[in-house]
C-alpha cells in the first residue's frame, strides 16, 4: 500500500509522527484507475474509492472518518482542523491541526504533496503544492499558520513528484515560477523550457527555517505512481501524516 513510510519520534515520551505516501498497489481500482486510487473526483467508482479509503485508515489502524481529505482547488487556503468535516468539504489546498489520532491527507498525480510536523510532534500539516500554489505562496501561509498554532521547530517532508526533465510548459509559465522560486528552473528531456516544481517548493521551505527531507521519486517515471502528465485520467496517491495520541 504504501510507496514510503516513517515515524517520527523527537525525544522520549514525545508524541510519535508518521508519515506516509501510499503506491498503487493493493487497491481496488481497475482500468485507467487501477491499483489504490484515493481520489473521489477523477471519474473512478464511487465504491471502488471508498474501499481504497477504508484500506488505508485499517492500515494507519483508524476509523475512515479520521482521515480528512481536502477540496484541492490550486489555491492557497489553509484551514485548522479540529476532527472530522461538518459537512461539505472546504476548497483549502492546505490543512493543520494540533489533534492527535487524526489524518492529515493531501491527494496527487504529479504536483508536490508536502507534510510538514513540529518537532515535538504538537502541530501537523499536509501541503498541495502544485505550480500554482508554489508561485502564489501556499507553503509559506502553511508554515505560517503552523507557527500560529505554536509550532517552533518544523519539519518537512516533500514527496514524490513530476520531475523537472518531465514538466515541459510555454516560456512564460516557466518564468512566472523562477520569479517565484529560482530553484524552479529547469529543461525537459529535450532542452525545452520546464519547471522543477518540488525544487522550488524546497527552496521556499528552506528560506523559511524549516527542515527537508525530500522523498525521491518521479511521478511521470514510476508505474508506482499515478500521474497525470504521463496518463491524463488517472487516480491520485496520497501523503498522510498523523500523530499518535501519547498513553498518559
Amino acid at each position: 500500500m504504501f510507496y514510503w513510510r516513517t515515524t517520527f519520534t523527537s525525544a522520549p515520551g514525545a508524541a510519535p509522527v508518521e508519515l506516509g505516501f501510499t503506491g498503487r498497489s493493493a487497491g481496488r481500482g481497475s482500468g485507467a484507475y487501477a491499483g489504490l486510487n484515493l481520489g473521489g473526483h477523477v471519474g473512478d467508482d464511487v465504491a471502488d474509492v471508498e474501499a481504497n479509503r477504508k484500506a488505508l485508515a485499517h492500515a494507519v489502524d483508524l476509523p475512515r472518518e479520521r482521515i480528512v481529505f481536502m477540496n484541492q482547488v490550486h489555491g492557497c487556503d489553509v484551514v485548522e482542523v479540529a476532527g472530522p468535516w461538518d459537512g461539505e468539504t472546504p476548497a483549502v489546498d492546505a490543512v493543520v491541526t494540533r489533534e492527535s489520532d487524526l489524518v492529515l491527507a493531501v491527494l496527487v498525480a504529479d504536483c508536490v504533496p508536502v507534510l510538514l510536523h513540529d518537532a515535538d510532534g504538537s502541530v501537523l500539516g499536509a501541503v498541495h503544492a502544485g505550480r500554482p500554489g508554489m508561485v502564489n505562496g501556499i507553503i509559506g501561509r502553511a508554515v505560517s499558520a503552523m507557527r500560529d498554532l505554536g509550532a517552533t521547530r518544523l519539519h518537512a517532508t516533500v514527496g514524490p513528484s513530476v520531475c523537472g526533465r518531465c514538466y515541459e510548459v510555454p516560456d512564460e509559465m516557466a518564468a512566472a515560477a523562477v520569479s517565484a522560486s529560482r530553484s524552479a528552473a529547469a529543461r525537459s528531456w529535450t532542452g525545452t523550457p520546464a519547471i522543477d516544481v518540488a525544487a522550488g517548493v524546497v527552496e521556499q521551505l528552506a528560506a523559511a527555517d524549516v527542515a527537508v527531507q525530500w522523498v525521491p521519486g518521479c511521478t511521470r517515471e514510476s508505474g508506482d505512481l499515478y500521474s497525470y502528465r504521463r496518463d491524463g485520467r488517472t487516480g491520485r496517491f496520497a501523503g498522510v501524516v498523523l500523530r499518535r495520541a501519547v498513553a498518559s
